[in-house]
């Protein structure tokens, strides 16, 4: 198989790394050569965190240049802006409709802007928008934002469900196991 590409980018304290073991597991264990490389910016303050996941028949390198990626995986609306050069004309954007100010914003020197889902949907990506907070709320916790937005990846590949469950079971705490297997249901079953 060609080799395919995904960027998972965010804010820190997302869990953007969590997802990104769920994904690598997940793959691993279908069989594909997988790189991954982490990119933290000032992820401790809340600053943009990117994860490259690269997997096929042979990977070489795990980093992703721009128009490069197939899927991007955005915890957040201005991240997914901000990493949208990265995905390819063709490519497919999952993102959180939920907003966190930057510290720009926070410090009163920007103003968030307005229009950023309409904006992206303009790029002519194709754009899964979907409020993956109250999914997580839902789940159990505003933390399993991240694991939400991993079912809704998972129910657009062409591995199974079990696979999936299984990488979860692998990679979470098992004390936040049961919140984060219906998480990941609530984003499978999301028809957005």
């Amino acid at each position: 198989m060609n080799t395919k590409s995904i960027m998972i980018v965010g804010v820190g304290g997302q869990g953007t790394l969590l997802a990104s073991r769920i994904l690598g597991a997940a793959l691993v264990s279908e069989g594909y050569d997988v790189k991954v490389s982490e990119v933290h910016g000032m992820s401790q303050r809340g600053g943009s965190v990117v994860t490259y996941v690269r997997y096929g028949d042979s990977v070489a390198s795990p980093i992703i240049e721009k128009g490069e990626a197939d899927l991007l995986l955005s915890f957040e609306q201005l991240e997914a802006a901000r990493w949208l050069a990265y995905l390819k004309t063709d490519g497919n954007l999952i993102v959180n409709t939920q907003t966190i100010d930057p510290m720009t914003v926070i410090s009163g020197a920007d103003v968030y802007p307005d229009g950023v889902i309409d904006a992206l949907r303009a790029s002519g990506a194709g754009v899964t928008a979907i409020d993956a907070l109250s999914l997580a709320v839902q789940a159990g916790s505003a933390k399993a934002v991240n694991v939400v937005l991993i079912g809704v990846l998972a129910a657009k590949t062409e591995i199974p469900k079990e696979t999936w469950l299984n990488a979860l079971r692998e990679t979470v705490p098992p004390k936040f196991l049961e919140m984060n297997l219906k998480a990941f249901e609530l984003g499978w079953s999301y028809k957005g």
